[in-house]
């Protein structure tokens, strides 16, 4: 369910606040807000947003540019690929670029009379939420203006159908022509709103790639693919398996959950120190993940940590989690009572059911006492790490997210000491 966000009125108030007004014509007259916010096809000799940073001063002029490559509004030799990993580099490398380079794709997507060029500024702001998220105090500007787009492309088209007529009584019949050819092409813009609206959310919560390594080509067309064929990360069960009916059509557990868990068996994990605890280096996680989502499992892994690092990432970034919302109060609630605890998870959607189940024997593998020796990770240890992956509390008290920690805690340990999960074994 989207909750609606901050309205107009307080939208317009947030940009008379924080734009860096711009001036034009020979009495520097102040442009107003809404063309401030209007498809531009010139330059920028100053940045949109207030700001006293000169490297930023000068990179957003720069980035302006990028901006228009990208949209196919500015000539540029480079192909858009590389376009959106300079740009994209850019600001994951300087926070101080992110909320300007979302306030010109704002900008650039208002008032666009050509359909490709708009779809194009959507595509390259639904890219940079793949790697880094705005500012809080811009986070509800940005999640105002993508939720006006989640289901409006009648008017959309209406809007553009009536600038171009507009236009046309005073541009030559070649440029109409021009501009018609391209209005029926891309996705509906609802496509990219939705997957910014839900990218922005998660980018929000989670942040944006980390790591030392600079982001890649391979990145890009990752991340554009992505909107519109799903991650294995970040989707519903329902979806992942949804997914991999084509290629796996017996498999009744996801084979990303599968694959990462013998991946970290088979790279001796059982017998790794600080497994699960230990993270693995962020990059190659990234680099494993990019390689999951192809459905491939690179056969040159040797440190357990990197499977067992993107298996955590992989539960804990589940559309929803293992244990869907409306059980949590359960779970918490049998956190003492073995009985209790095993009788929720008979309760759980069959998926859910089988994927937390299968959890449950793996985690049991590492709670054996011939591994904790090795490990140095009890069962204490393993709940303490996976639970918050499984369980997410909705409150925003400190306190009862203190205190909830400790029962998701024990509700875990309950299954991994209690639960029997022998039958996972006839489901491989």
């Amino acid at each position: 369910t989207l909750r609606k966000p901050i309205s107009q009125s307080s939208m317009a108030d947030w940009a008379s606040k924080n734009l860096n007004m711009h001036t034009q014509g020979i009495f520097r007259r102040r442009i107003s807000i809404s063309n401030m916010l209007s498809w531009n096809g010139g330059s920028i000799k100053k940045p949109m947003l207030i700001t006293s940073n000169r490297t930023i001063k000068k990179e957003a002029c720069e980035m302006f540019r990028l901006v228009q490559s990208y949209m196919g509004d500015r000539q540029t030799r480079m192909d858009r690929n590389h376009v959106a990993l300079v740009t994209v580099t850019k600001c994951w490398s300087m926070q101080g670029l992110r909320d300007e380079l979302y306030i010109q794709l704002i900008r650039q997507t208002t008032d666009n009379m050509c359909y490709r060029s708009l779809a194009w500024g959507w595509e390259l702001m639904a890219i940079s939420l793949a790697f880094f998220s705005p500012s809080p105090k811009f986070q509800s500007y940005l999640e105002g203006y993508i939720y006006r787009h989640l289901d409006s492309d009648e008017k959309i088209a209406q809007h553009i159908k009536e600038l171009v007529d507009l236009k046309n009584k005073k541009i030559t019949k070649s440029r109409k022509k021009r501009k018609q050819n391209t209005e029926d092409e891309g996705l509906p813009i609802s496509t990219y709103a939705k997957y910014c609206y839900r990218k922005l959310q998660k980018v929000a919560i989670t942040g944006g790639k980390k790591g030392l390594r600079k982001p890649t080509v391979e990145e890009i067309m990752h991340a554009r693919n992505g909107i519109l064929t799903p991650s294995l990360f970040g989707s519903s069960l329902e979806e992942i398996m949804l997914r991999q009916q084509d290629m796996y059509p017996g498999n009744k557990l996801p084979w990303v959950q599968t694959q990462l868990s013998q991946q970290v068996l088979a790279l001796g994990g059982e017998q790794t120190e600080g497994i699960f605890r230990i993270p693995g280096d962020i990059d190659e996680v990234n680099a494993l993940k990019l390689q999951v989502d192809q459905w491939k499992i690179p056969n040159t892994l040797s440190d357990p940590n990197i499977p067992a690092s993107l298996l955590k990432l992989w539960y804990r970034e589940l559309e929803e989690p293992v244990i869907p919302q409306q059980f949590y109060k359960e779970c918490i609630s049998s956190y003492e009572n073995p009985n209790a605890a095993v009788a929720v998870v008979q309760l759980l959607p069959e998926l859910n059911r089988l994927v937390l189940c299968y959890l449950i024997h793996f985690l049991q593998i590492f709670a054996q006492p011939s591994n904790v020796g090795r490990t140095k990770m009890d069962v204490n240890n393993l709940a303490m790490v996976m639970a918050p992956n499984c369980l997410r509390c909705q409150s925003d008290d400190p306190r009862v997210i203190f205190e909830n920690t400790r029962k998701e805690m024990s509700f875990l340990r309950m299954l991994i000491v209690h639960l029997d999960t022998s039958f996972i074994k006839g489901l491989l």
